[in-house]
């Protein structure tokens, strides 16, 4: 019933685990040509300490900047192996550290530099600037990577939209593109012998394939090929729309029920800037469904979108599918809109009648009520609704069952809730509160499959 959940299981698995050996490896390699150039003996002096010490930091800084690029260069194996959510997580922890490495190798660099002398720092850092080849670059670069950086923190994020946070957050490749002259053409322990130079410019050199190939090539590729144009726009609420597209050879688009894929409908204002939304719908080779709820500027407009019009992709991304899926039993919980992946998932996925359950929470509107009845119906899809507002700020569902909190309702209406596969959509609060009922529960965390569009 399950196609090899073990098979692919073991297949990511074995990714995972060669990419943290291989980063690994990377930052102990450089690490090792800084130890045989003599890094820790040089520790024992002010100046050539704080030199050396900024020679450390830069090569640190430098690997994890290329891994943290190569994180979100959508790479199928990766996106496979980790999904959008947890790529995301490592990505940002990887970018602030080799941000602060990055600015540890700016200090301590220059202050060796200045023989130790702090006054003398900011004069040296100018001569370092004007003199030496591609500081211009690499200062332009940092810029870059600040306003990156800046633009990614918590506070900052929720005060602008994501449209403008989308367009912000691509200044980090230019930012990445023009720190290579610097470290290229006057790093010394990049230059100091074959090998290192090997390393360098293929590590360059693959992330910077990597960015044409998945994030360019591909999706011109699969656009210029697919050719996706709206063929109706329907008005679920007065916030919600459903949009349908087709294309030619969309049974080639290898998409699963459940994924996600950046949109850009063409010809209305800001269709540079692309919007992830999941499916609604199980793909099924002709057509594709999204359901949205309007939240910012790319989501307000798609209730105006003509039939016709073209539509540009990237994608299809996420583990929020069958690939994540390892037993034979299935439990799906959403809220809101954020029912849309797990209607195509009950759709999409393989079950038999029993097998699999929906809860919905909602506050007015049931989306997808006759649709999902229909499953119901036809594949034994058990419901239940949760309708009304939540009946407190630690509960996620509203009013009733009687007495029972949270934990102990769960466990009555999915008594094997542990032993089943758990597919969560929804608010980010919302899902933290099911999360920790879920682990009450006894679910194991790797049976817990969540995808959140966290920026």
């Amino acid at each position: 019933m399950v196609e090899a959940p073990g098979r692919r299981a073991h297949a990511d698995d074995t990714v995972r685990t060669c990419a943290f050996v291989v980063l690994w490896l990377s930052l102990l390699l450089v690490t090792y040509w800084w130890v045989a150039d003599g890094g820790v003996q040089e520790l024992g002096g002010w100046a050539t300490g704080l030199t050396s010490l900024g020679r450390l930091t830069g090569l640190l800084a430098a690997v994890l900047l290329l891994a943290q690029v190569l994180l979100m260069a959508r790479v199928p194996l990766l996106e496979a192996a980790y999904g959008q959510d947890r790529l995301a997580r490592i990505h940002r922890l990887t970018g602030f550290t080799s941000f602060n490495l990055m600015l540890a190798h700016l200090v301590t660099i220059t202050w060796g530099y200045a023989a130790g002398e702090l006054g003398r720092t900011p004069a040296t850092l100018w001569d370092l600037t004007v003199d030496y080849p591609g500081m211009l670059l690499a200062v332009a670069g940092t810029v870059c990577l600040c306003l990156t950086v800046v633009t990614s923190i918590k506070a900052a994020r929720r005060r602008i939209r994501y449209e403008s946070w989308h367009l912000l957050h691509l200044y980090a490749y230019l930012g990445v593109g023009l720190a290579l002259p610097h470290q290229l053409w006057t790093g010394q322990d990049f230059l100091a012998s074959t090998s290192r130079t090997v390393f360098w410019w293929t590590a360059w050199a693959l992330t910077a394939a990597a960015i044409l190939v998945f994030r360019i090539g591909m999706p011109v590729w699969r656009n210029a090929r697919h050719r996706l144009r709206v063929t109706a726009v329907v008005r679920e609420t007065d916030r919600i729309v459903s949009v349908y597209v087709e294309g030619r050879r969309l049974d080639r688009l290898q998409t699963e029920a459940g994924q996600f894929f950046s949109w850009r409908f063409l010809g209305r204002p800001g269709w540079t800037r692309a919007n992830p939304y999941s499916l609604s719908a199980a793909p099924d080779g002709r057509s594709l469904r999204i359901t949205v709820q309007e939240a910012g500027d790319g989501s307000a407009a798609l209730g105006g979108v003509r039939p016709g019009t073209r539509v540009l992709v990237e994608g299809p991304y996420g583990r929020l599918s069958a690939r994540a899926r390892t037993t034979r039993r299935i439990a799906l919980i959403g809220a809101g809109v954020g029912i849309t992946p797990l209607r195509a998932l009950a759709e999409g996925l393989d079950y038999a009648p029993g097998d699999a359950v929906l809860i919905q929470r909602y506050t007015d509107h049931q989306l997808f009520r006759n649709e999902l009845q229909a499953l119901h119906r036809d594949r034994g899809l058990s419901l239940l609704s949760l309708p009304g507002h939540r009946r407190g700020p630690g509960s996620w569902f509203g009013p009733g069952p009687g007495e029972l909190d949270d934990l102990q309702a769960l466990r009555h209406w999915i008594p094997d809730i542990a032993e089943r596969d758990v597919y969560l959509c929804g608010p980010d609060a919302w899902t933290q509160l099911v999360k920790q009922t879920l682990d009450a529960a006894g679910l194991p965390a790797e049976r817990l499959h969540l995808e959140t569009f966290k920026w």
